[in-house]
């Protein structure tokens, strides 16, 4: 019997920090750019893929891992033909924060990013695959949450072991931070970008080559973007599609679950549905 093209989601209102997906023939997965408010981590169990992370380009295989940070503008994609598979965690940054900081690996409680796109560490691999077959099993909670801080502490112990971070880098003010947090705060409005560049004293040809530079995406495929987060939120609380795509600033039920395939590579009800807790 052929694996299942179905994404399996795991979600456990006792670890509202992580979300797991398990994808086992992902053969016609493909994922337009997109990103996550969340710190991300993968394991590709089968296959070959390509992975754009800010414009960087890795070719990642069986035994690799994948990293992505917050917000960070990224793609992964199969070869063709390739029978790829994959794990992919998404781990709240507030509470892995927290938990580096406590356990002593970090020494100041804010935010920073990793340092690497990719990773081809055999223990590290191995213990992620073995932490996923974990949290999808039905295995006491307390059990399943040791096991992530004592994963999350050696996997960052060897992040951090060359590239200690310091004091945060002040970057230098840049309004298209001010026309990004426009567009997050006022994700749900209709606003045209026309108009947004004029309020911020750009001309739209300008704002959107800069922007797309900058963030790697455009204005507009930026507010979708934070539309998709907005609407992932919804159906993790089990609201009805149609509201949600209402409700989340999309025209329409189907716009919405076409805009929401292309960067979760899940329908929205395949995305709702986690699998049952044993």
């Amino acid at each position: 019997m052929l694996p299942t093209t179905q994404p399996i989601f795991w979600r456990d209102p006792a670890l509202p920090c992580i979300e797991l997906r398990q994808v086992l023939d992902g053969r016609r997965v493909t994922y337009a750019p997109h990103s996550h408010q969340q710190w991300s981590i993968g394991a590709i169990l089968a296959g070959q893929s390509e992975f754009v992370c800010e414009n960087r380009l890795h070719q990642v295989s069986q035994g690799h891992l994948v990293i992505m940070n917050p917000d960070k503008v990224h793609a992964c994609n199969p070869q063709q033909n390739s029978a790829w598979a994959y794990y992919m965690m998404h781990v709240d940054k507030q509470w892995l924060t927290q938990l580096l900081f406590e356990s002593q690996v970090r020494a100041e409680p804010y935010w920073q990013d990793s340092r690497v796109d990719t990773l081809n560490a055999p223990l590290l691999y191995q213990g992620f695959v073995s932490l996923c077959k974990l949290l999808l099993s039905n295995t006491p909670v307390d059990a399943k949450r040791r096991q992530l801080h004592q994963y999350f502490i050696e996997l960052f112990n060897h992040l951090d072991s060359n590239s200690r971070t310091g004091e945060p880098t002040l970057l230098a003010p840049n309004r298209l931070y001010q026309v990004a947090h426009y567009l997050n705060k006022h994700s749900l409005d209709d606003t045209s970008i026309s108009s947004i560049s004029e309020h911020f004293g750009f001309s739209t040809s300008y704002l959107v080559r800069a922007f797309k530079r900058h963030f790697n995406m455009t204005p507009h495929a930026f507010r979708l973007n934070r539309r998709i987060q907005l609407g992932q939120q919804a159906l993790k609380k089990g609201q009805a599609i149609a509201s949600i795509a209402y409700d989340s600033g999309f025209s329409d039920q189907a716009h919405f679950q076409r805009v929401f395939k292309q960067r979760v590579a899940a329908t929205p009800e395949q995305y709702r549905r986690s699998i049952p807790l044993v």
